[in-house]
């Protein structure tokens, strides 16, 4: 099977299948002692806190090309990888990953649906030998088309043709908890908790098809506008950018720093 053609979104025993192929590049994106406990024959491990940086108070921010390059190089990675990435968190911190694969052209890579909750419950293989590959050379350049930061929202504020999908909790959005200078959310943002798209009865799995579509289309997020997907720091918000992915969404943006940047800069505007 061509690497190729594997699904963004894919399943746990389609995965077993191909776990030797050396195209094939499993990526750990659990806690260091979860991964040392165990975890998927021959994934290797990679730190959360490496694919983001911080700026304070700003938080999540897409770290340089430079940086990146050298992660992706630490991992054995070519442009010919197929990555596949995992968490044990429901796919917040792998979607970081894949979504920060996409903002640098990456052409192939999938989340594994459910993550290490779907994979170790349905008693798939599970390992406790530390994997590692060779390190490799992976230049990065860092796109735009699908990366969004405070200057671009701004400018794209009052256009009828983007929509602000917010996927903190209720409260974040409605300014009640508030883990900034200011609480609330961008002036014309929907909200969509990123937990109500898990399905808590089949190990973290993203919701069917349809009933996402349905939940996204009540809130006018469609596929024939601009998405921009934000939270606190683009981690929560990730997780939603690759669910749109999935759902054949084309035109769909991340904001980095996400409200740890609006939400801290007194001149931004903002409704509660």
């Amino acid at each position: 099977m061509s690497t190729n053609k594997f699904p963004l979104l894919l399943e746990a025993s389609e995965l077993e299948k191909y776990l030797h192929d050396p195209q094939i590049l499993v990526v750990d994106m659990c806690k260091p002692e979860t991964y040392a406990q165990y975890h998927i024959p021959g994934a290797v491990h990679l730190e959360y806190s490496k694919i983001v940086r911080i700026d304070k108070p700003v938080m999540g921010l897409l770290p340089d090309a430079d940086s990146l390059g050298r992660v992706l190089s630490s991992l054995g990675m070519t442009r010919d990888t197929h990555v596949v990435a995992y968490d044990d968190e429901g796919g917040g911190k792998a979607c970081r990953l894949l979504w920060t694969l996409d903002v640098i052209g990456h052409p192939s890579f999938s989340l594994l649906n459910g993550g290490l909750h779907a994979w170790a419950n349905e008693d798939h293989t599970l390992d406790t030998k530390i994997y590692t590959r060779a390190p490799g050379s992976y230049p990065v350049e860092i796109g735009n088309k699908h990366l969004a930061d405070k200057a671009y929202i701004l400018q794209h504020l009052h256009d009828p043709a983007e929509v602000f999908l917010d996927t903190r909790t209720m409260e974040e959005f409605a300014g009640i908890k508030i883990y900034a200078a200011r609480g609330g959310h961008i002036p014309g943002a929907v909200n969509l908790d990123w937990l109500h798209t898990m399905d808590r009865d089949h190990n973290l799995r993203l919701l069917p098809d349809t009933q996402l579509q349905k939940m996204l289309e009540r809130l006018g997020v469609t596929p024939d506008k601009e998405v921009i997907t934000y939270c606190q720091s683009h981690h929560r918000s990730s997780h939603t950018y690759i669910l749109l992915k999935h759902l054949g969404y084309e035109k769909i943006r991340g904001y980095h720093g996400a409200w740890s940047d609006w939400g801290n800069d007194p001149d931004t505007p903002k409704e509660i």
